[in-house]
Order: structure tokens, then C-alpha cells, then sequence
């Protein structure tokens, strides 16, 4: 029988490299372009499938994300909410959200973090159907010492995962996107910090490494995949969606538009839902979407 499979995003931190914007507001709540940032990492979890979702940000932000998103409803998803006290680690995600998780699998992605590919959704689909052990998605940069390090043999076999190395052993990064099965928690539970003070995810995928249970998807021609975490591929990302939006008339990461595609709303929904943007682009699409269904 397939495990149900739920989903965390983890919009902590203190967003220090974007300072002095992120002094008084949450770096995932930033816009990008036309949205918030934290709709483009809530769109993927719901591309794949994932309904039951866990939103953890810090003391100071939780506040601002439910009222932005509410339960969920609206989106016919369930959303919670956890508090990560201090940057401690993308890792620890899977401690606070222990009891969210239960004995489902799990999905994290990084608030912070941008995909886009036109074959997206259905990928997501097809890996959300079959967890077995760990998948993550690595994706060619030019600054790869930035991040998580995946070294390939020529089969394109993992060999080792390094965390931001000064002499990278490939230009693959590992995104901020991750689906693994229950023994994360455990694994998460069992980790101790490294030198600068945190629960390393690297850690927990070097553990599926070892046990032969990693499997990386690398996401080649016609995907993107931004980190937008510096002010530059914070420009880079709002680019990217004005581009793709104005040339395709299609909004990335429309989550009223996924989650009727998904049957989880009614066109009413939508209706109902697009009079609390009125005034904005982001209305008008939704009218138009809506006049189209």
C-alpha cells in the first residue's frame, strides 16, 4: 500500500545576505516579481500532489505567513505551522515536524527556492507515486561551493556529497528541493550539529548515501532552478517569472491555478478567492482564467 506523502516548507532564518530588506520583513515573503516568494515553493509541493503541508518560519514571522495563507482552504489544502526558534539547520525541519509527519513520507523544500520546467508537475507526480529512501535533484551552477556538492561517476552514480567546498568536485548542486521516506526523522533525531552550529541536510543525505538509498535526479535543459537568497539571483528570479509570464500569458506558480487543476477547487473557489486581489495583475489573471475555464 503507498504511504501518504506530506509536505514542509521552511521559510527560517534571518536572510542576513539581503540585509537591509529582509530587516523587518521575512526573506520567503519578499516579492518575486508579481507574488510573494513563498507561493513558488508552496506551487511545487502542490504540483506534486501534496496537500497536508507544514510551514515553519521563525517566532518573529509565523504571524505574517498565516495571514497570508490561512489553513489553507482557499487552496484545498491543509497547511500547519511550525516555529524554528533559531537557525538550526535545514535538518531539524524533520524534528519540529515530527509529529506532522507521523509515519508518512516527506517532502522539504526551502521557502526560498525557485524551480520552473515545462515537464515539471508531471516529474513531480511520478516521483511522489514511489518514495524509496531519498531523492533529491541536482542542477549545474557556476558557483558551486555555495552548496551541497554531488559527485558523479560516468553512470552518473553518486559517489559523495560535500557541504560547500572550497574545491568542488563537480558544478552540480543539490537544490533545495528533497523527498524522502520515514526514517528521515530518525536520521534527523540522530545527527549532531556541525562546526557551525547546525543540523546539516547534506548529513542526512551522506546517511541514505551510505545505505545505498540516494537517488539524484538531475535537471538538465529546459529547467531553471534559482536560490533566491542573494541580491542578484533575487533579480535573477524576478526576470525569470516576468519573461516566462509575459511571453507565455501563463502565471508560474498560480497556486488557486494548480490546485484546480489538482480538483481540489471549484471554479467558484476561484471566484470567490481572486476578489482579495482586486486591483492587481494577479486578479486579472484569475478573471481570466476563470472566463476561460
Amino acid at each position: 500500500m503507498k504511504k501518504s506523502l506530506k509536505g514542509i516548507v521552511l521559510a527560517g532564518g534571518s536572510g542576513t545576505r539581503l540585509y537591509p530588506l529582509t530587516k523587518v520583513i521575512s526573506k520567503q515573503l519578499l516579492p518575486i516579481y508579481d507574488k510573494p516568494m513563498i507561493y513558488y515553493s508552496l506551487s511545487v509541493l502542490m504540483l506534486a500532489g501534496i496537500q497536508e503541508i507544514l510551514l515553519i518560519s521563525t517566532p518573529h514571522d509565523i504571524d505574517q505567513y498565516k495571514r497570508l495563507l490561512g489553513d489553507g482552504t482557499d487552496y484545498g489544502i491543509s497547511i500547519e505551522y511550525g516555529v524554528q526558534n533559531r537557525p538550526s539547520g535545514i535538518a531539524e525541519a524533520f524534528i519540529i515536524g515530527e509529529s506532522f509527519i507521523g509515519n508518512s513520507d516527506v517532502s522539504l523544500i526551502l521557502g526560498d527556492n525557485i524551480f520552473y520546467g515545462s515537464l515539471f508537475g508531471e516529474d513531480l507526480k511520478k516521483i511522489s507515486n514511489s518514495i524509496e529512501g531519498a531523492i533529491v535533484f541536482g542542477f549545474k551552477v557556476n558557483d558551486p561551493e555555495r552548496y551541497g556538492v554531488i559527485e558523479f561517476d560516468e553512470n552518473l552514480n553518486v559517489i559523495s556529497i560535500e557541504e560547500k567546498p572550497s574545491s568542488p568536485k563537480s558544478d552540480y548542486a543539490v537544490t533545495g528541493l528533497y523527498f524522502y521516506d520515514n526514517d528521515v526523522v530518525n536520521i534527523a533525531k540522530s545527527l549532531k550539529p556541525s562546526e557551525r552550529g547546525e543540523l546539516e541536510i547534506t548529513d542526512i543525505n551522506k546517511a541514505y548515501l551510505r545505505k545505498n538509498k540516494l537517488n539524484v535526479k538531475p535537471l538538465g535543459r529546459g529547467y531553471s532552478w534559482l536560490d533566491s537568497g542573494t541580491f542578484d539571483s533575487l533579480v535573477a528570479a524576478n526576470n525569470l517569472i516576468k519573461v516566462i509570464q509575459e511571453q507565455q500569458s501563463y502565471n508560474v506558480g498560480c497556486i488557486e491555478e494548480i490546485a484546480f487543476s489538482n480538483g481540489w477547487i471549484s471554479k467558484e473557489d476561484i471566484l470567490r478567492n481572486s476578489k482579495n486581489y482586486k486591483g492587481s495583475s494577479y486578479y486579472v489573471y484569475l478573471q481570466k482564467l476563470i472566463n476561460n475555464l
